[in-house]
């Protein structure tokens, strides 16, 4: 494992679920037009999906300061290539099964990209 690489994952990793949380709970119009999907009803939905992304990105920080460690090593296994690598495969077949829009298969790109950094970071 390379600790630079962890700590920078976990940097990166901690910022993009951090302007995505903000996105889905303080620009979600924004979202919706971008996306060019309707608001979300309730809107609880994306709310707690912005909490939920929220913290996540904060606990980022356990791996970015202790890259080392058990903790951060486990965090990093558990919230990238299992967390985002099973997020990718999900709105990639979402669109597939469901025809959700294609703007989504961008969050897979992301997600996708984030999980496989992190397990190269991991196994390095």
């Amino acid at each position: 494992m390379s600790v630079e690489s962890c700590r920078r994952v976990a940097a990166v990793s901690g910022i993009y679920d951090g302007l995505v949380g903000i996105a889905l709970l303080a620009g979600r119009p924004l979202l919706s037009r971008a996306f060019d999907v309707p608001l979300p009803q309730p809107p609880i939905h994306a709310d707690l999906n912005g909490i939920f992304l929220l913290a996540v990105a904060a606990g980022y920080a356990i791996p970015y300061r202790q890259p080392d460690s058990w903790g951060g090593r486990t965090y990093l296994w558990v919230m990238g290539p299992l967390l985002k690598g099973v997020g990718a495969a999900a709105f990639l077949l979402d669109h597939i099964a469901r025809h959700s829009p294609a703007s989504f298969l961008l969050f897979a790109a992301g997600d996708g990209a984030l999980a496989l950094l992190t397990l190269w970071a991991l196994i390095s």
